[in-house]
């Protein structure tokens, strides 16, 4: 069943169902990403166009969300026609393992690629009997290495890549971020609270980038009151 959703910026809307919902790790992808005027984007996955939206409205640019699943396109567009950004941001169904700057649309490399890949390898884990679900979470329609082929293929020389994934695996993607050439930049652990373990974490590499790696202080999400934490709140742009 589909709902209406507020992203809560901008008076933004999104159109999506429950067992594709986003979660709070996209919301603080697209905050991570730092988006200059003028750019061209694209985000690999883009579900429901959450991180298309998201940073479209912070900032003018123009992006490209890619899709695999024609469902989740479609809802995808009719988000972005329900928000008036049809003039910034585009929606296209496509495989990222095959995809190109042609079938994207543009005749030129992105200066910046998000993506949120699935965390989990193929037959590891329960595995989710949503199939949407199931394909965001494990490795089953792309595995990591195909995400980082796609990011070095679709990104200018320069151009950044921003991801979220999984700490325990962080080594796998630092490695494999420096395979295909996308040097990593900048590292910020994501914590649920003070002192917890961390589950989450947030990179961005450049392509062709020098070596030099910032590790950012830790974004914790809850304080010990058990609140969400005074940064949280603000890229929500709540007081709750």
């Amino acid at each position: 069943m589909e709902r209406l959703d507020d992203l809560g910026l901008a008076g933004l809307k999104i159109i999506q169902r429950p067992e594709v919902a986003f979660s709070m790790d996209t919301v603080l992808l697209a905050h991570f990403a730092q988006a200059r005027p003028g750019e061209r984007w694209c985000d690999l996955g883009t579900g429901c166009g959450v991180i298309p939206l998201l940073v479209a409205a912070r900032s003018p640019i123009s992006i490209v969300g890619l899709e695999l699943q024609p469902d989740l396109a479609e809802l995808a567009q009719r988000s972005v026609d329900r928000n008036g950004l049809g003039d910034h941001v585009r929606i296209v169904r496509g495989d990222l393992r095959t995809v190109t700057l042609e079938d994207l649309g543009v005749d030129r490399p992105f200066d910046a690629i998000t993506v949120n890949p699935p965390f989990r390898p193929a037959g590891t884990g329960r595995v989710s009997p949503s199939q949407a679900r199931a394909l965001s979470r494990h490795e089953l329609g792309c595995a990591l290495g195909d995400v980082l082929r796609a990011a070095r293929r679709l990104a200018r020389h320069g151009g950044r890549i921003y991801l979220n994934y999984l700490t325990e695996r962080l080594a796998d993607l630092l490695v494999g971020l420096r395979s295909e050439g996308l040097e990593p930049k900048r590292v910020r652990l994501i914590r649920p609270s003070p002192g917890a373990v961390s589950k989450l974490v947030l990179v961005e590499g450049r392509r062709g980038g020098r070596p030099g790696l910032k590790v950012e202080p830790d974004l914790v999400i809850r304080g010990a009151d058990g609140g969400y934490a005074p940064e949280v709140r603000a890229i929500y742009g709540t007081e709750r």
